[in-house]
């Protein structure tokens, strides 16, 4: 259970984003009844803002996501990949020393989507495939043209 939660309104949908113990452990699309705020969740709230805006390209948010150490590689390697570029199940996995279809697991499983940015992941060839948040593929769609990543 989050100590503190707080939701906004997004490009891509209303957002709630979640914090445990000084960090951020979920962004989920949805929207609460009622907001628990906190100084974090308030600076994370602006920097999505700005984000979306397209005045921020590196967030600089405490996160600590529940996962095992193959996902946390795997979400760690993905934040590495620069705003506005994407790169394939495949080159992240052999960056990584795993295999595409564990790295698609582990991109799933990501509980702080846009703050770990998954959507920067596709298929082989750049091929957009399947996104766990939002409205799926075109929700990842909407964040990659937001960074100006050229899109297949």
């Amino acid at each position: 259970m989050a100590d503190f939660y707080t939701s906004m309104n997004s490009p891509v949908g209303p957002l709630t984003v979640f914090e445990t113990d000084g960090a951020i452990i979920a962004l989920e699309w949805g929207r609460v009844p009622a907001s628990r705020s906190s100084p974090l969740l308030n600076d994370a709230t602006r920097q999505l803002t700005a984000y979306f805006d397209g005045h921020l390209e590196t967030f600089d948010l405490p996160i600590a996501p529940a996962g095992s150490d193959f996902q946390h590689r795997v979400w760690q390697a993905m934040s590495e990949i620069p705003y506005g570029r994407t790169e394939t199940y495949g080159e992240l996995a052999q960056r990584i020393g795993g295999v595409a279809r564990a790295v698609g697991g582990a991109c799933g499983a990501n509980p702080i989507p846009i703050l770990i940015p998954c959507h920067r992941v596709t298929g082989a060839g750049g091929r957009m495939t399947g996104y766990s948040a939002g409205e799926g593929i075109e929700t990842k769609r909407a964040l990659l043209r937001l960074e100006g990543a050229t899109l297949i």
